[in-house]
């Protein structure tokens, strides 16, 4: 009986960290993200994705937002934005895409509080369109913090 409580409780425990990491990032529409993001003074992290069918997608679910330890990183540092390119896109959402290139692609954005797009030491664009390796975002994201800040 022991035994049998003991595997209940690791299935149980197993089962509740993949949801944390599943559903872990709660994900505001880009009025709410932008609101959020001037209250508190947070950079935003903006994803414009397709969701099913996408390649790219389906990478960046599994294995970035995915992962336990980069959801806590957006959760606790970012105001995390999610728009769906599968659905007509609302004025604000277009404009925000044409002023970044995104041509209708996925693409990630990293902002500032303001909707400014935020740039690394070397003064590059902290956005990409492809997925990324686990370990190298979470130092993205250290990276991303640090160029916010010194705003």
């Amino acid at each position: 009986m022991k035994k049998v409580l003991l595997l209940i409780v690791l299935f149980m425990t197993m089962v509740s960290s993949h949801s944390f990491a599943a559903d872990g990032i709660k994900w505001y529409s880009l009025k709410d993200g932008m609101e959020k993001a001037k209250q508190e003074k947070m950079p935003l992290i903006v994803d414009f994705w397709y969701g099913e069918g996408c390649p790219r997608c389906a990478r960046m679910q599994k294995d970035i937002y995915g992962d336990p330890l980069i959801v806590k990183k957006i959760m606790d540092d970012f105001i995390p934005i999610k728009i769906d390119l599968a659905k007509p896109l609302t004025a604000e959402e277009e404009a925000l895409g044409d002023k970044y290139e995104y041509k209708h692609e996925c693409l990630l954005l990293f902002l500032d509080h303001n909707g400014e797009i935020l740039s690394d030491t070397g003064g590059k664009r902290l956005c990409f369109m492809d997925s990324v390796d686990p370990e190298w975002f979470v130092s993205y994201l250290d990276m991303v913090k640090r160029s916010y800040k010194r705003k």
